[in-house]
């Protein structure tokens, strides 16, 4: 992805992400463990880690029967660390003088802050909107393109142009190849 949106720059990627859980999806571990794997392959990616939480939690129904509960319980997942993980390295990046220009591709707007910083105070960062890819449509980001140098929106035909090679040899001698779904 690097490459695609700067292909003039020496590119550094930093990936942040957590390790998933086998909640709701039993075979969600397998599948991420086999993409960071892959991207393992690069030499021009660090991988860094957030953590999962998967709790039971009592949550409100949106339409409750009548006479029926108005609660259920239900898996609640959430995602810790890896946007903090992303605004400390981006910072220290910076205070390094390891980026002139740095992008972040997220619509995360707990980034505001230290995007306005980075931004401000090390260099140019621009901010590319990952959900157009997955959704199909634009998110509003509002927050982020008030501090960014520039905010763009992931294309479908840019994320299929960067998909990592397909069958991939892992440096166990492994051979793997992209799953259909991932296409």
């Amino acid at each position: 992805m690097g490459r695609a949106l700067r292909p003039n720059a020496a590119v550094t990627i930093r990936y942040f992400t957590a390790r998933v859980g086998p909640v709701p999806d039993p075979g969600a571990p397998g599948r991420q463990k086999l993409y960071l794997q892959a991207l393992g392959t690069l030499p021009s990616v660090s991988i860094h880690y957030g953590r999962f939480r998967t709790d039971p939690k009592s949550m409100p129904l949106v339409a409750p029967a009548p006479g029926g509960p108005r609660f259920a319980t239900v898996h609640k997942t959430e995602e810790k660390g890896s946007d903090v993980n992303l605004a400390t390295y981006l910072l220290l990046d910076g205070f390094d003088g390891v980026y002139d220009e740095a992008v972040v591709i997220s619509n995360d707007t707990d980034l505001r802050e230290p995007i306005a910083q980075a931004n401000r105070r090390f260099g140019r960062v621009d901010v590319v909107n990952p959900d157009v890819a997955r959704v199909g449509q634009s998110t509003p980001m509002s927050a982020l393109r008030q501090v960014a140098a520039s905010t763009s929106s992931l294309t479908l035909p840019l994320l299929q142009a960067c998909q990592l090679p397909s069958p991939l040899t892992l440096p166990s001698g492994r051979t793997i190849t992209r799953p259909p779904t991932w296409n």
